[in-house]
């Protein structure tokens, strides 16, 4: 489970499969108000309050992204901060209460640390998942963004390769759009393949 302020009242965990099969919790579970999500959601708030100082009370508003085969990226924004007459009525179970929204991503984006990483990946993924996808450096990085429109297996082996030389990213193609620079649009690892290999 990592974790990573975005602003002063919002921070973003990313929770791996891994995370999420430790603690015995599906993808579904997320939804439902059940003790092993409570139990997540705190263990959540810990590690924020420890690696950065991070305290919420009262509302709390709770973004769920679901990432195929990757695991969720989680959005935590704090609401206002309760008056301590607010504080008298809530007992030591509701010190937060959450509002929680749950999206689906038909995306896989991966994180390389370096070009030639990218490039190994392309080679290795072309194979299974064809010529698509989009590429974009940000912050001294390389991400390929590849839709999900495929068979869950074809999928799934994909990520693997994937993962054998870059990471999985919470960083949305939004985000890439809007503050990284382009390097191509479509077609990225047929391109890449084309011209480095």
């Amino acid at each position: 489970m990592r974790v990573e302020r975005l602003s002063r009242d919002k921070i973003r965990f990313y929770l791996s499969m891994d995370d999420l099969m430790e603690r015995g919790i599906e993808k579904e579970d997320m939804w439902r108000d059940i003790p092993k999500v409570h139990e997540l959601f705190n263990d959540m708030m810990d590690q924020a309050y420890q690696e950065l100082g991070f305290e919420i009370s009262g509302p709390v508003a709770v973004e769920v992204f679901a990432l195929p085969a990757q695991g969720m990226v989680v959005v935590v924004t704090r609401g206002r901060t309760p008056s301590p007459s607010d504080l008298d009525e809530l007992d030591g179970d509701d010190m937060y209460e959450l509002e929680v929204t749950l999206e689906e991503s038909d995306q896989v984006i991966f994180q390389f640390q370096d070009f030639e990483y990218l490039v190994q990946a392309a080679r290795d993924v072309q194979p299974l998942m064809g010529n698509a996808g989009r590429v974009y450096a940000y912050r001294d990085r390389y991400f390929l963004v590849l839709d999900t429109d495929m068979e869950t297996e074809t999928l799934q082996q994909g990520i693997a390769v994937l993962s054998e030389f870059g990471e999985a990213s919470t960083v949305t193609e939004h985000v890439l759009q809007e503050y990284g620079k382009t390097i191509w649009d479509q077609e990225a690892v047929g391109e890449i393949i084309r011209y480095f290999s």
